[in-house]
């Protein structure tokens, strides 16, 4: 008889334990997680595992054929992953979760006419979440309970996006007596499919989250993925930047200020990550990394996916150096 570990998703195996779903023989009959997962939830012990892109397209393939709802759960913080929402067909609820991370003072309005402005969706609903505090859990809950028309509701998103947690929230919503999904804030937790029934008229599928390969995540040891990530609400960090200044952000990342008028850079990041500014002439720190040159209009953010970015509010001429491979770009102030 096979089963699976309800944290991940695998399948549970006693022969090798650098593979998913690995449990002591001992523990076999008696185990619901393997052991990553147990190491997971009580030690914050974490250990790597990737997934080919394949899988996840085949998963997703298949996923679309079948014409379920689909909750798209989007990391408030990472965004430009959006237009994905529309390659499901349209039976799609957009899930922005995690808005407890953002200062209270931003406004879903403003977040709502951010997103209808920028990006050209084609979805049923848009919801602002966090499952971690348990907010507008019983809203989406008859937003899905709307559109759906079937049994399967499918929980669609990057890595870290926050579907386990959203689900977990479900279940707690609902009373149901069931594990709980292994949650983190590490890359890949789940890694198979998990059905979870929350009550007769609906079963929730969470999906495993991919992982792009342009994200400051990718290959980082789980030290690094700790600190960067964000945790709790978002400290804002502001400098009047005079010219020729620079920021460095931990060991990351830095940002060379070259415009000729004074400006204002806010930084929005990992509370656990320190920032400094340093002297353009003087300091070559970090300038052995990958260097991305903005010219950019007033009111624009400079974005490094999946560390930081930063809201300007004057024109200004930015250099940016982050490792090769990680995506920098550009937007209208998001905040």
């Amino acid at each position: 008889m096979t089963k699976k570990c309800v944290g991940c998703g695998a399948l549970l195996q006693t022969s090798n334990p650098d593979f998913p779903g690995y449990i002591p023989c001992e523990l076999y009959e008696v185990s619901l997680v393997c052991k990553r997962c147990f190491r997971i939830k009580n030690y914050g012990d974490y250990k790597v595992v990737k997934k080919d892109t394949n899988d996840y397209n085949k998963l997703f393939d298949t996923i679309k054929s079948m014409h379920n709802l689909i909750l798209y759960v989007c990391d408030v913080l990472s965004m430009d992953n959006l237009n994905m929402a529309n390659s499901f067909g349209g039976k799609v609820i957009l899930v922005i979760s995690k808005v407890d991370l953002l200062p209270k003072s931003v406004k879903e309005r403003k977040l709502y006419e951010y997103i209808k402005s920028n990006y050209d969706l084609n979805v049923k609903d848009v919801v602002f979440v966090s499952g971690k505090k348990n907010y507008n859990v019983d809203l989406l809950l008859s937003v899905i309970a709307r559109y759906n028309k079937k049994n399967k509701v499918y929980l669609v998103g990057g890595t870290n996006a926050g579907k386990s947690t959203l689900i977990n929230a479900f279940i707690k919503a609902k009373g149901v007596q069931n594990p709980l999904v292994t949650t983190s804030f590490l890359t890949n937790t789940t890694l198979d499919t998990i059905e979870i029934k929350i009550d007769d008229e609906l079963t929730l599928v969470d999906t495993p989250g991919f992982l792009s390969n342009d994200g400051f995540l990718v290959d980082e040891p789980s030290k690094v993925v700790k600190e960067v990530s964000f945790k709790s609400e978002i400290k804002p960090r502001t400098y009047q930047m005079k010219p020729r200044q620079s920021v460095i952000i931990g060991n990351y990342a830095r940002f060379d200020y070259l415009s000729d008028i004074e400006n204002s850079f806010t930084f929005y990041l990992s509370n656990d990550v320190k920032v400094k500014r340093i002297n353009v002439d003087t300091n070559d720190y970090l300038r052995n990394l990958k260097l991305t040159k903005f010219d950019l209009d007033a009111n624009n953010d400079i974005v490094i996916k999946d560390l930081c970015f930063c809201k300007i509010t004057k024109k200004a001429k930015v250099n940016v150096y982050v490792k090769a491979g990680v995506k920098v770009s550009n937007r209208k102030n998001l905040i």
